[in-house]
């Protein structure tokens, strides 16, 4: 009797240890035995997402990662069903920048079930405990920095006013938007309290703003119906855009609306290539720019030592030569607060476009007139 006990019990054991096996992924469907890395992007629409992504992909492969990358065509209920499949496929981690941050909750379930390390890239995951680590920008900084170049483009401290401005955010479904707008109306909230400061619209809050998938086509749409019932007659001094792809759309519907009146002060974040040809030609004032392969250098030595099963803490920060701050105590995403690398932005008009030219990520072209991407997607 006691060895039919021992026996079963064996077995259990034995039961127990192939579960725990396949948890993390370990047995490859291609037999390879390579941890595998699963990259989930929003879009390839944009110019930025595939910077990063290619990217990313380049640094896993050469450090000997199988990886799998995959693009959601900024659709959320695809994006779920795409991290499923990689799941179900066996990844070791998964890198995720989201469509939309609020709807990941339940297939994030099974990485958690299966112990399988979420790392949120450039945008914070909500309503789930997941995630492990945030890497991103510092999102409240960019905003302010888009802010103040706005209050300083137009004199604010100094200059009677009043002067009209008007609001274009990013996607609401992207918990980055309201950070990028929150700094920058913290930044011009005082002048628009005294009344320097105007718009037209009305549309001062970030729900009466955003701009669904950042995009151009949207922008456009919506400018160009504030440009007919506000501005016929009277000046636009500014428009403060989330991002490049809202500035063109801006930038669009005012030269075929506005008829260029005047040239207002446009902002812009990301440095895509037809904004920076915008900023050569006077249409565009700044972008915020970004250095993707920073991001995307932070993002892999912290999920490398994830996969090496070490925890990153504050003293990576340390061994890496980028600008990047730690930070456990800003970013909660309705279940905890979330360890995060913050890099730092910087503001690029036409007179500094070179900072990006050093960074190998751009290049001039035979006139050296303008700059575009090494890259060009």
């Amino acid at each position: 009797m006691r060895k039919m006990i021992a026996a079963m019990l064996s077995l259990v054991m034995l039961g127990s240890l192939a579960a725990c096996g396949t948890k993390k992924g370990t047995e490859k469907k291609d037999g390879s035995g390579k941890k595998t890395v699963g990259i989930a992007m929003p879009s390839a629409k944009l110019e930025r997402w595939n910077s990063d992504g290619d990217y990313l992909r380049s640094l896993f492969e050469k450090d000997g990662y199988e990886v799998k990358l995959i693009y959601s065509d900024n659709d959320s209920t695809r994006q779920n069903n795409d991290i499923l499949g990689m799941l179900n496929e066996g990844v070791d981690l998964l890198l995720i920048a989201a469509v939309d941050s609020s709807t990941l909750t339940k297939s994030l379930e099974e990485a958690k079930a299966k112990e399988i390390p979420v790392v949120a890239y450039d945008r914070l995951i909500m309503n789930t405990n997941a995630v492990t680590y945030y890497i991103s920008f510092d999102n409240s900084e960019v905003g302010r920095m888009q802010g103040e170049f706005v209050r300083d483009a137009l004199d604010l401290e100094n200059a009677k006013g009043p002067f009209n401005i008007e609001f274009i955010s990013g996607d609401s479904a992207d918990n980055n938007a309201r950070f990028f707008f929150d700094g920058a109306y913290e930044a011009l909230k005082k002048y628009i309290n005294s009344g320097k400061l105007v718009s037209p619209s009305g549309k001062t809050t970030f729900e009466k703003t955003a701009t669904k998938d950042w995009s151009t086509e949207n922008a456009k749409t919506e400018m160009t119906r504030r440009l007919s019932a506000y501005f016929s007659g009277a000046k636009l001094d500014a428009v403060l855009c989330a991002n490049d792809s809202t500035a063109l759309g801006v930038e669009e519907a005012i030269e075929e609306s506005y008829k260029l009146k005047n040239v207002p002060v446009i902002t812009g974040q990301d440095g895509d290539n037809e904004n920076l040809k915008k900023l050569v030609d006077g249409k565009q004032s700044m972008t915020v720019f970004k250095n993707v392969r920073d991001e995307a250098s932070v993002a892999f030595e912290v999920s490398k030592r994830l996969l090496n099963d070490e925890v990153p803490t504050g003293k990576l920060v340390e061994s890496l030569a980028v600008d990047v701050k730690y930070d456990s105590e800003s970013y909660n995403n309705g279940v905890k607060y979330v360890q995060s690398y913050l890099l730092v932005p910087t503001v690029i008009t036409k007179d500094n476009l070179q900072i990006m030219v050093n960074t190998g990520l751009y290049q001039w072209d035979a006139e050296n007139k303008y700059i575009e991407s090494v890259n060009k997607q």
